[in-house]
């Protein structure tokens, strides 16, 4: 079973993965590691995780709007992830959320960003389920 209705999947994995890619530009400086980590344990990432329409069918501005207001995201200094992996990893753990249907907060924990990282350069040239799969039958068991 996923975890909502197919049809808001691909909107969901696209905008986390310009929401990851552009969150730097939304605050200059800011501690990407630290912003991933935070909003996957977040309010709004929770209400996404149940598919809820007004913050799932958000783009990336309107959903960083929100969750700095929702859950009072105060960014923090810091190191930037270059290039596309910041993207590859919003997508790759909003895809890992619906197919396993884990709450986002576990992701996090279960797929740390120490991990996915360096994971990006072997499983970024997969199609996206395919990595998510291969992911997931080895930390699912």
């Amino acid at each position: 079973m996923r975890a909502y209705d197919e049809s808001y999947r691909d909107e969901i994995v696209e905008t986390q993965g310009e929401l990851f890619e552009n969150a730097s530009s939304y605050s200059k400086g800011m501690d990407i590691r630290n912003f991933i980590e935070t909003y996957m344990k977040s309010r709004t990432r929770e209400f996404i995780d149940e598919a809820q329409p007004y913050v799932a069918t958000m783009d990336a501005a309107q959903l960083w709007d929100y969750f700095v207001k929702t859950d009072n995201f105060k960014p923090q200094e810091g190191d930037s992830i270059g290039g596309f992996i910041p993207n590859w990893i919003g997508q790759f753990y909003a895809y890992f959320q619906w197919y396993y249907d884990i709450a986002s907060r576990d992701i996090a924990v279960r797929l740390p960003l120490d991990f996915m990282i360096p994971a990006y350069k072997g499983l970024h040239d997969l199609d996206l389920e395919l990595a998510v799969k291969k992911v997931g039958e080895n930390i699912n068991g």
